[in-house]
């Protein structure tokens, strides 16, 4: 006959040794089953704590975030805000990925996105083309005539349009280059902020499965020291 698995109200709790709250055995580990490293690093900063101590599973996670800024800060030195965000996020269980190009976007102003616009034109073959054919024809009808010649050879009244709309475009490019360039740290920092949390994550990982490969292997020395007993119980028995 199969046993009726237990509700949250049948599992059993326990007091988290951090803060003092109860705790279904579900949302908590032992302070020995953690990997060496975090487990010493709670140790340092309370002595007084169990060897077999119940932790819950949000006490540790700002035990961990303290103990990877811990970490980060005897590798890099001191930590950047960058480095602070990522620790919080870990220590929050948050997720870091966002799409930084509707973030940018939205917060665009007016004249941000008229000096986008004009800079993308400007910076186009459209523009060539259309600006080669307008001077094509301002020279055609001024040596033709066939408006007055209200701006004859050598195309004085050209050269200064010419010059105004240069001196123009410059600085507008020049704002759409600016933007530019805040949008491209904007993605370097999230993309800092994704792969530090990720590298952390996998150092993490790997600190854990090494730590149950190790209790893996003491278990089954275990195992094999109680029957290699049991068998020499046996083999004196029958002598």
């Amino acid at each position: 006959m199969s046993r009726r698995p237990k509700t949250p109200h049948e599992m059993p709790h326990h007091t988290c040794a951090l803060t003092g709250n109860v705790v279904s055995a579900r949302d908590g580990l032992r302070l020995d089953m953690l990997r060496p490293g975090l487990a010493d690093h709670i140790r340092a900063l309370h002595p007084e704590i169990a060897p077999d101590a119940y932790i819950s599973r949000k006490a540790l996670a700002k035990e961990r975030a303290a103990y990877i800024a811990a970490t980060l800060k005897a590798e890099r030195g001191d930590l950047s805000q960058l480095d602070h965000d990522v620790i919080a996020s870990l220590a929050a269980n948050d997720i870091l990925t966002e799409n930084i190009e509707d973030e940018i976007e939205s917060g665009r102003t007016l004249g941000e996105r008229a000096a986008d616009a004009i800079a993308s034109f400007g910076g186009s073959w459209t523009f060539i083309i259309s600006f080669i054919i307008f001077i094509m024809v301002w020279m055609g009808l001024n040596v033709l005539g066939m408006m007055g010649a209200f701006d004859p050879y050598p195309f004085i009244l050209l050269n200064l349009v010419l010059s105004c709309i240069a001196a123009l475009q410059a600085p507008v490019i020049m704002m759409s280059q600016k933007r530019q360039e805040e949008k491209d740290r904007q993605r370097s920092e999230n993309d800092y902020r994704v792969n530090l949390k990720a590298e952390l994550e996998i150092r993490h990982l790997h600190e854990k499965i090494d730590h149950m490969l190790t209790r893996q292997w003491e278990r089954l020395a275990e195992i094999q020291a109680i029957q290699i007993e049991l068998m020499e119980d046996v083999a004196n028995r029958r002598h």
